[in-house]
């Protein structure tokens, strides 16, 4: 698919990001499920990604869909998948970063990504060989050589606490060598910033597919690359990603390497 299928999910995106500010004011309010330890979801989640499916629905019936709260719905070689609030505990909490994020796979390819944030109006869209952008503006990421004067990023697995200490192992790791690492809370709109050089580079553990998908196709289309903690290019089943451009991950990959048990690196 093409830019076609781009417009589409842009509207889908904008559609949910107008119900996410709608409910700004309500916060308290809201109905909050806690689905499993650290990890909630609010009935804003629900509505936004009821939302994101009619519209790309409407446009394409015969696709699949693999969502955060409905799970996979269908079986088809196209299949979008969602993530209605990526960021959900800074929206609790009113914390202003968060966004929308709408990929497509394509036999399993990611070859589509769509990521809104609606505080800033900021919209990053993607598409296989057709480049990156951030409003309608073409967007790179970073040139820095290595993790020399590196600014990164990451997320704490808190769907995975037993690897806790490979996480701290790898920032300790990788602090040795970058500038300074953030954590912002939102997978999506880390992968989206380094599409446009806000950073250098990005590494976490244990993302789900709605994660990860749209992001990817935008490092992709950015001039960068992503890949599991072994450095195996593509989507990681294992959900362990790192992406930035391509002198960085290679650094990444070589400094994390002695911190990571087995079955990390797989």
């Amino acid at each position: 698919m093409s830019r076609p299928a781009v417009n589409v999910a842009v509207r889908a995106a904008r559609a949910a990001g107008n119900i996410i500010l709608r409910y700004m004011n309500r916060l308290d309010s809201l109905e909050v499920v806690e689905k499993q330890r650290h990890d909630y979801v609010s009935e804003v989640d629900r509505l936004a990604e009821t939302e994101i499916i009619r519209e790309l629905k409407r446009a394409y019936p015969r696709d699949a869909f693999l969502a955060e709260e409905s799970g996979a719905i269908g079986k088809a070689r196209n299949t979008w998948v969602i993530d209605p609030l990526d960021g959900t505990h800074n929206y609790l909490r009113g914390f202003p970063h968060f966004a929308v994020s709408i990929g497509l796979l394509e036999n399993g390819e990611p070859t589509l990504g769509v990521i809104y944030d609606p505080l800033r109006d900021e919209l990053f869209t993607a598409d296989k060989g057709n480049g990156a952008y951030l409003n309608d503006r073409r967007i790179r990421v970073g040139r820095r050589d290595g993790l020399a004067g590196a600014l990164l990023t990451t997320g704490f697995p808190y769907r995975q606490r037993r690897h806790l200490d490979a996480q701290l192992g790898m920032t300790r790791a990788l602090l040795a060598e970058a500038e300074d690492i953030r954590r912002t809370g939102s997978a999506a709109l880390d992968l989206a910033y380094v599409a446009a050089g806000r950073f250098d580079g990005y590494y976490e553990i244990g993302l789900l597919p709605w994660d990860m998908a749209a992001g990817c196709v935008l490092v992709r289309e950015a001039g960068g690359r992503y890949c599991d903690f072994g450095g195996r290019d593509g989507l990681p089943e294992t959900g362990n990603l790192i992406a930035g451009n391509v002198p960085v991950v290679a650094a990444m990959v070589k400094a994390i390497a002695p911190e990571l048990p087995p079955v990390l690196l797989r």
